[in-house]
């Protein structure tokens, strides 16, 4: 086999270009070679120096967020969101367990697609970030003071919470919508009746306020998969644009009967025309049942409430809230311009790249430039609100992204490139090629009024070649370009956790100075909370025992317990007393079949224990936290049930100052 087939072999459509970096490294010149010391100069931090940006990336099938630094690349951080993380014990230990709760019950993972930034009139503020969860309809907020997951919200008449969790101007909502008809409400029917009983719906969340996103309302829509969406702005504020496939509303084999038609829709919704309905008394209520969790701000504890009713409107009932606007072929992005004047939908079949002019979409509604109507939606003719067509800019268009300097940038997923074009001509004047096969791309600030227009990352698909290999399973590759000039300039590989889909960057000036260094002691309020080792001790409940513990530097307090009985649930409530940056502590046992605890200073946390076996039972700080963290240990003595082995903990403190356990 030659040398070419060969590479053809392994590395499928991303051979060719493969091959042709090979050569040209094989024969690199200096200029090449100072080329590429270039590039690494501009995204080398010095040590003790800080990146720009904080970068978001979704964690996909890992349920959490990755937080990157750029220009560097460097993780900096993971944040649990829908999976349980043995690092720090989340969704392990009693007091955030109930933020993982649904409707289905406790479910510890989900499919994490997109983030979104909260804004603050059409500009990223930094205050939250918000993320989907794909496969159990959710929606997340986090906390960007201590990056930590404070609160989740589950979408009831949802399948594939995929167009999500896209923001408003003013974050008065963040959206979600159905990937998957289904029934309304759900129910058992033949799917071969997919047309009569299945339908879409889009829900418009509050979420400006910390403790109380809620379902506003659901518009229930015809039964399309809707993909993606972005808020308008400027000329557009008020709409929310949403791509939506399959209207043909196929059942099965969807890679062919969905791809049938020349065109598919946008979803133009006039959420303030929805919001006057409502206020008039318009919809419905439905009976439903889904969870709302939420960390209590000073105990830092979770709680879990269920919700049984949510308001359905149909956009029948509101007239002027909802028109279709036809796009080819399949869309998958639907994104807004920095002026809002602009929609850019990436058709992943079509062979342009459709721009839709909001300014003459309203002026097609005014004169009813419609071409038929879909369930009662008016259809607005294709070229009544048409902008104008990117020609031939590849193959698979996916995402579009803006540097405020009126470009865009597009991932084509199939000819792997990201394309730079004019948004006033329409003109393709730059390509770039990406290893391989890029999904999202992301402009820190792209989707915002004054994007952060100095690089474009782009989150590829298949890895291939680009890191070592280990084994049939590849990290995924993020790739970031400098896009200061007139043409892109790769600068760095990276890999990343999961399978990243979208991302938000921001500058770390609007984030650094708000973080959270420590919890004051003084308030918290977890109701199991000790301030000082004189309130520390171990007191039974039956057959639970509360271990009520400080840890401090370097020693537990208590650190030797006895009188637990086999059949016991020993629950450790650790607090750990610094007030210090950046001085966690960390609490295991030998056995627990849960995760070990991480506590931050001035934190509450509990690991449940139910021992096995009788026995003496090791238990250690699992944060490397001074010059005697190994003395940092204890052991837990567990007799045999009904034995008379008196329950006592050993402290510092003298049992006449403490008082009796």
């Amino acid at each position: 086999m030659s040398l070419l087939s060969r590479s053809r072999v392994l590395l499928g459509a991303g051979a060719l270009t493969v091959l042709g970096l090979g050569y040209a490294c094989a024969g690199r010149s200096s200029s090449s070679l100072a080329g590429t010391a270039g590039a690494a100069q501009r995204v080398y931090v010095a040590p003790g120096e800080k990146d720009e940006l904080y970068a978001f990336l979704s964690g996909g099938f890992g349920g959490q967020v990755g937080v990157y630094g750029l220009p560097s690349g460097r993780l900096l951080r993971t944040i649990p969101v829908f999976s349980q993380a043995p690092e720090n014990g989340w969704g392990y230990t009693d007091e955030t367990k109930p933020m993982l709760e649904t409707s289905y019950g406790f479910i510890p993972w989900d499919d994490l697609h997109h983030t979104a930034l909260s804004q603050t009139d059409g500009d990223d503020d930094g205050r939250w970030l918000f993320v989907n969860g794909n496969n159990t309809p959710r929606v997340a907020r986090i906390d960007l003071t201590h990056f930590e997951t404070t609160e989740i919200l589950e979408i009831p008449n949802a399948a594939g919470n995929h167009a999500s969790p896209f923001v408003t101007p003013n974050t008065e909502y963040i959206v979600s919508s159905t990937r998957f008809s289904i029934p309304n409400p759900n129910q058992d029917v033949p799917i071969a009746e997919y047309k009569k009983y299945f339908k879409g719906q889009i829900s418009f969340i509050t979420a400006d306020q910390p403790g109380k996103m809620d379902i506003a309302f659901q518009l229930i829509m015809p039964g399309f998969n809707y993909d993606l969406a972005r808020a308008g702005k400027g000329p557009s504020d008020g709409w929310m644009f949403f791509t939506s496939y399959n209207s043909e509303q196929a059942n099965t084999l969807l890679e062919v009967n969905a791809s049938q038609n020349d065109k598919d829709y946008i979803a133009a919704v006039n959420y303030r025309a929805v919001e006057a309905c409502v206020k008039a008394g318009k919809g419905r209520r439905a009976t439903v049942d889904y969870r709302h969790n939420y960390m209590d701000e000073f105990s830092r504890v979770s709680r879990s409430e269920r919700r049984t009713s949510v308001l359905q409107v149909l956009p029948t009932e509101c007239p002027g809230s909802v028109f279709f606007l036809p796009t080819p072929k399949s869309p998958h992005g639907a994104d807004v311009d920095p002026t809002g004047e602009f929609v850019v939908a990436g058709g992943k079949l079509a062979t342009v790249i459709p721009v839709h002019s909001t300014v003459k979409m309203l002026q097609a509604i005014k004169d009813k430039a419609f071409e038929g109507e879909l369930e009662g939606i008016p259809v607005l003719k294709y070229e009544a609100t048409l902008a104008g067509e990117v020609k031939e800019p590849g193959l698979g268009p996916l995402h579009t992204e803006f540097d405020g300097k009126g470009f865009a940038y597009t991932s084509m997923f199939i000819s792997s490139e990201i394309v730079k074009w004019n948004i006033k001509t329409f003109e393709v004047v730059d390509r770039a090629p990406t290893f391989y096969s890029v999904g999202h791309l992301m402009i820190p600030g792209g989707g915002t009024r004054h994007p952060y227009g100095r690089y474009v990352l782009a989150m590829n698909k298949i890895t291939k070649d680009r890191y070592l290999p280990t084994g049939p399973e590849l990290t995924q590759s993020a790739q970031l370009y400098d896009i200061t000039g007139d043409k892109m300039q790769l600068l760095l590989d990276f890999p990343t956790q999961g399978e990243p889909h979208y991302a938000n960057a921001i500058d770390a000036k609007k984030i650094i100075d708000r973080q959270v260094k420590f919890y004051a002691i003084a308030e918290n309020r977890n109701p199991m909370v000790t301030r000082s080792e004189r309130e520390t001790g171990v007191t039974r409940s039956g057959k639970v025992v509360h271990v009520r513990m400080t840890a401090i530097r370097s020693h537990f307090s208590p650190d030797n317990i006895e009188g637990v009985q086999l059949g016991d649930t020993v629950l450790f409530h650790v607090t750990n007393l610094e007030q210090d940056w950046d001085v966690p502590h960390g609490f295991a046992i030998t056995g627990a079949n849960t995760s070990e605890l991480l506590i931050m200073p001035g934190e509450t946390r509990t690991l449940r224990w139910v021992p096995g076996r009788i026995g003496v039972f090791p238990m250690y700080c699992t944060d490397f936290c001074s010059a005697l963290h190994q003395e940092m240990q204890g052991y837990v003595r567990v007799s045999p049930a009904g034995s008379s082995v008196a329950l006592k903990g050993n402290t510092r403190v003298p049992a006449a100052a403490r008082g009796s356990n």
